[in-house]
């Protein structure tokens, strides 16, 4: 899903895609004049976990997966002064280094900016149903509920 709102919305854009993300596209989402702080998260695909190396990772969605990211998306605008918000996750298959999730958000000042972008990946982790699959290098491995 990809969601371009209309100017009144805060939310510019949402997406749970199979190809790779664009840190401009989310960055350019979140441009607003009266904008005096702006916060991105970049989440990678790093080489290990708990101590394993990672060899492979993939993510897949439940149906519902969008539907949960705009509630998440609206609920941290309605908490924090959110001028733009952009939320993108990738699923399928990563590599080590890929881009999983970006998110960003723009509000006047640089703390509300702050806080509304770690809300919004905190929440974006523990309520939207995207799952993690690690195949790691000893042989073993494991699924991540809620990404």
């Amino acid at each position: 899903m990809v969601r371009m709102a209309d100017p009144q919305d805060p939310i510019k854009l949402l997406a749970i895609r199979d190809t790779p993300l664009s840190l401009d596209e989310v960055y350019a989402a979140v441009g607003d004049d009266a904008a005096g702080g702006t916060a991105v998260f970049v989440g990678t695909v790093r080489d290990h976990d708990a101590g394993k190396g990672v060899t492979a990772l993939s993510y897949s969605a439940h149906p519902s997966a969008e539907q949960e990211l705009r509630r998440v998306a609206e609920k941290v605008a309605a908490d924090f002064p959110v001028r733009a918000l952009a939320a993108v996750h990738r699923i399928g298959d990563l590599r080590v280094t890929d881009a999983a999730v970006i998110v960003a958000v723009s509000c006047a000042h640089r703390g509300e900016a702050f806080a509304a972008c770690r809300r919004l990946i905190d929440d974006l982790k523990h309520e939207v149903p995207i799952w993690k699959h690690q195949r790691f290098a000893d042989g073993t491995e494991e699924w991540v509920g809620a990404c």
